[in-house]
């Protein structure tokens, strides 16, 4: 497998998807790289040589527009929590692990909510 920026790509997929797997690349940048590159964006990722990972691993390294892994998960962990300690109506949605979006959450949002916590019933005292 080989290692970019960090991440083990998958083998068996094609250049171009197997770059989606890093953290902050999508089908169209991944298809950019490729590009800029000159690599055969449907050859197999197990098929690279060590000087195009090399040459990937620098090309990501050195455009500070392409923010990728640890450094985009920081950058988005500081926009988060500076939103919370501004106490912004997003921030106390972040913080209490509901939809920040205006989704409805009276029957859905239970990705953000987690699994269901039944209140058990009032026993009623018989005199």
């Amino acid at each position: 497998m080989p290692r970019i920026m960090g991440v083990d790509v998958p083998n068996d997929k094609i250049v171009r998807i197997a770059l989606t797997h890093i953290y902050g690349l999508g089908h169209f940048r991944a298809a950019q790289v490729c590009r800029e590159l000159s690599l055969d964006g449907a050859m197999r990722a197990k098929h690279l040589s060590e000087d195009e990972v090399a040459r990937i691993t620098n090309y990501l390294g050195n455009h500070p527009e392409i923010r990728v892994e640890g450094e985009l998960r920081r950058e988005i962990a500081a926009n988060i929590k500076r939103l919370k300690d501004i106490g912004s109506y997003r921030g106390t949605r972040h913080r209490k692990g509901l939809p920040c979006r205006g989704q409805q959450t009276q029957s859905n949002a239970r990705t953000r909510k987690g699994p269901r916590k039944t209140v058990a019933n009032k026993k009623s005292v018989k005199a």
